[in-house]
């Protein structure tokens, strides 16, 4: 029988340092990886990560503090508190802090996919790899993941 997972506050798996970070709050473990879930913390002025899409899994952003620019294609969408973003599978996008504080969302990974990215991405910035279109491309690709702005076919 499946037990309940419980993680309070200060618990979880955390992914940075400092005031930019990914509390990883279900990693798959628990839900037979259909589901992957994380408190994303952004400081202001942090750089988006590269548009990009996903070929195998959805993406949920709940936005819990200060205002996010969403960036779909050419289109972009201003998310404050209370805002739900589902990026569905092969949808371009990417996302920024467009104020001056701390910006928090939940993030949903279905499947969980993304939960070893993160930490796969945080070994790459912790070895001191330069973060450009050049570093990310393979490490996305081992997550079905391509730098693009427009929807897949």
């Amino acid at each position: 029988m499946a037990k309940v997972n419980i993680v309070r506050p200060g618990e979880g798996e955390i992914l940075g340092s400092g005031a930019q970070r990914i509390r990883i709050l279900e990693n798959g473990e628990h839900t037979d990886h259909r589901l992957g879930f994380a408190e994303v913390t952004i400081p202001p002025g942090t750089p988006s990560p590269l548009q990009h899409r996903h070929a195998q899994h959805d993406e949920g952003f709940y936005v819990l503090a200060g205002t996010f620019r969403f960036t779909v294609g050419e289109d972009h969408y201003d998310a404050g508190p209370g805002t739900w973003v589902i990026v569905p599978t092969g949808a371009p996008h990417t996302f920024a802090n467009i104020g001056d504080e701390n910006a928090v969302m939940l993030n949903t990974f279905t499947p969980d996919l993304y939960v070893q990215y993160f930490r796969d991405f945080k070994a790459m910035i912790d070895s001191g790899q330069p973060v450009n279109a050049e570093t990310m491309e393979p490490l996305w690709k081992n997550y079905a993941t391509e730098i693009s702005n427009e929807y897949a076919p």
